[in-house]
C-alpha cells in the first residue's frame, strides 16, 4: 500500500523548450539558440508529512561564456514547496562551469520551516518508534549554505578546491517524545527548542570523467571531502566531517540510443560533538529513495545503489514522436548502512524503485520516483528536476 502520495492536481509547464529529436544534443540550427533555457513544472498537491501544498520544480540553465565552446551549460534545479498548514520548503543544488571547464562551483543551498519529525539516534530507536505530533514532531526552521569550489589540476581530470558549509538547525515547538529524548537533552534541547549554528571550512578532491555532470551517459567520478566545524569559526559544535563517494556510468549502445547504467556508492562519516540535527542520514532524493529522510540517523551512513536510464526514441517527426522522444523510465536498486562508527554497522536498510524521465531540456530530466522500504514497507513518491546521482 503506497503510504506516501504526492499528486499534482492542476499540473502547470512552464518551459523555453528546443526542437524535438531522438539525438537531442542536436538542435535546430535554423533557430536561433538562447543561452538561458528554463523549465518550471508544478501544481497543488498532498503529502502525508506536510498535507496540502504548492510545490514543483524549476531547471535553468546557461553558459557563463556563450562564445565558450568547451564548458557545459551550468545548471540551477530549484524545488520547492509552500504548506497550507504553514511554512514552506526550497532545495537547489546548482553546478556552474568556468573558463573553458578550468573552475567550477557546485554545492547546495536549503531554506527549510516545516514540521518534521526526530525519531532519536540509532537504528533501534528509529526501526521502533511510530511517528506522531506527540512523539515525534517539531518544526523545524533550518538554513544551509554549501559552495564548493573546484580548479582544474593543471591538463588533468583532476579537481581540487576548498569548501565552506554554513548551517542554522533550529527545532522549534517540540513535541513531548522529543523534549524526553536522551540526545536531545544532552545537546541543550528543552522545551523552548533546539538551536545549532554550524560553520565548516574543508577540502575537495575529485576526479571527474563523466560527459554531462548533471545527466551522466559515460563517465566516473571519483570524490573525496573533509570538513572541519570549529566553534572558533563562531559554530556551537566542534565536529569533522569525511565523505568518499564513487559513480560511474556507461552507455548501453546495444539496446539503443539514450540507455545507460549507472551505480554509486557513498560513504559520510562524522566525529566528535556532532549535532543531531546534522548526522549522518539516508532517505533523500539524492540517494536511497523510500526511506523517510531523518527517521534513521547516526554518526556513520553509507549506501551502494545502481540504475538503469531508459529514453524512449522515435524517429516520427510528428506531435506523438516529438513527445515519445521526451520520455523516459528508471529503475534501481540499493542497500544503506547506518551505525554509531565506520566499522559498527546497526542497520541494513534494502530499497528499489521505478521512476518516469520528462526530458524538458536537452540531456535535462524532470523525474517521478517511487521508491519502496521494505524494512517498514514504505512507499514514497519524489518530484525533481536532473537525476538522483
Amino acid at each position: 500500500m503506497v503510504k506516501y502520495i504526492i499528486f499534482f492536481l492542476g499540473l502547470f509547464v512552464l518551459t523555453n523548450t528546443y526542437a524535438f529529436s531522438p539525438e537531442p544534443d542536436k538542435i535546430d540550427s535554423t533557430k536561433k539558440d538562447k543561452n538561458l533555457k528554463f523549465s518550471i513544472l508544478g501544481g497543488p498537491g498532498y503529502t502525508p508529512d506536510f498535507g496540502l501544498l504548492l510545490g514543483g520544480s524549476a531547471l535553468f540553465t546557461f553558459k557563463t561564456n556563450p562564445k565558450d565552446t568547451v564548458i557545459e551549460r551550468s545548471v540551477v534545479p530549484i524545488g520547492f514547496a509552500v504548506m497550507f498548514s504553514g511554512g514552506f520548503n526550497l532545495i537547489s543544488r546548482p553546478q556552474f562551469f568556468y573558463n573553458q571547464d578550468r573552475f567550477r562551483i557546485f554545492g547546495q543551498v536549503i531554506v527549510k520551516n516545516t514540521l518534521d519529525n526526530y525519531y532519536g539516534i540509532g537504528y533501534d530507536t528509529n526501526n521502533s518508534l511510530e511517528r506522531g505530533e506527540d512523539i515525534t514532531q517539531y518544526r523545524a526552521s533550518n538554513w544551509q549554505i554549501n559552495p564548493i569550489l573546484l580548479w582544474r589540476l593543471g591538463q588533468t581530470d583532476f579537481f581540487g578546491g576548498p569548501l565552506i558549509d554554513l548551517s542554522r538547525d533550529y527545532m522549534k515547538d517540540p513535541s513531548e517524545g522529543v523534549m524526553n529524548d536522551p540526545s536531545y537533552i544532552a545537546q541543550g534541547g528543552d522545551e523552548s527548542g533546539l538551536i545549532s549554528l554550524n560553520t565548516g571550512v574543508g577540502l575537495t578532491l575529485s576526479y571527474d570523467t563523466r560527459d554531462i555532470p548533471a545527466n551522466a551517459y559515460e563517465g566516473l567520478l571519483l570524490d573525496f571531502k573533509t570538513t572541519f566545524f570549529l566553534d572558533e569559526l563562531g559554530g556551537d559544535s566542534d565536529y569533522t566531517l569525511i565523505n568518499f563517494e564513487y559513480r560511474q556510468f556507461t552507455l548501453l549502445e546495444f539496446m539503443g540510443p539514450r540507455r545507460s547504467f549507472g551505480w554509486m556508492l557513498k560513504s559520510s562519516n562524522s566525529f566528535g560533538d556532532v549535532p543531531i540535527t546534522r548526522m549522518q542520514m539516508i532517505g533523500s532524493p539524492f540517494d536511497i529513495r523510500g526511506y523517510y529522510l531523518g527517521q534513521y540517523r547516526d554518526k556513520s551512513a553509507h549506501f551502494g545503489l545502481a540504475e538503469y536510464r531508459h529514453m524512449f526514441n522515435s524517429d516520427k517527426q510528428n506531435l506523438w514522436g516529438k513527445l515519445y522522444n521526451r520520455l523516459g523510465l528508471a529503475a534501481w536498486g540499493g542497500v544503506g548502512f547506518m551505525g554509531p562508527d565506520l566499522g559498527n554497522v546497526e542497520a541494513v536498510l534494502p530499497n528499489f524503485g521505478a521512476g518516469l524521465r520528462i526530458e524538458v531540456q536537452p540531456r535535462m530530466n524532470f523525474r517521478i520516483d517511487v521508491g519502496h522500504n521494505p524494512v517498514d514497507n514504505l512507499t514514497l513518491v519524489y518530484f525533481n528536476m536532473t537525476e538522483a546521482f
